[in-house]
């Protein structure tokens, strides 16, 4: 059974920085391309960023030049820089694979971008 487990999130002021983890179990996690999603209030769920197994990135324009996503394949981890984060970037993030999600969303971790 798959596991995510997202964490790193919390209360963070427009223009600072913060990084999200998420470790994953239960799954080749290195030959498995991964991608971060997060819910605003009252929204969709979208696509943030992705990572392949060979590290190469794709972002959203929405937080392209401000977020980096990367991983760590010997510790089953995918983790999002975000830096210069916006009130808009307010919402419960998770990682699940890419393009297509399938082993299920995990609890997600809440960032909230606040003055």
């Amino acid at each position: 059974q798959v596991q995510l487990v997202e964490s790193g999130g919390g209360l963070v002021q427009p223009g600072g920085s913060l990084r999200l983890s998420c470790a994953a179990s239960g799954v080749i996690f290195s030959s498995n391309e991964m991608g971060w999603y997060r819910q605003a209030p009252g929204k969709q769920r979208v696509w943030v960023a992705a990572i392949t197994d060979g590290g190469i990135t794709n972002y959203a324009d929405s937080v392209k030049g401000r977020f980096t996503i990367s991983r760590d394949n010997a510790k089953n981890t995918v983790y999002l820089q975000m830096n210069n984060p916006k009130p808009e970037d307010t919402a419960v993030y998770y990682c699940e694979a890419y393009p297509m999600p399938k082993w299920g969303w995990g609890q997600g971790t809440q960032v909230t971008v606040s003055s």
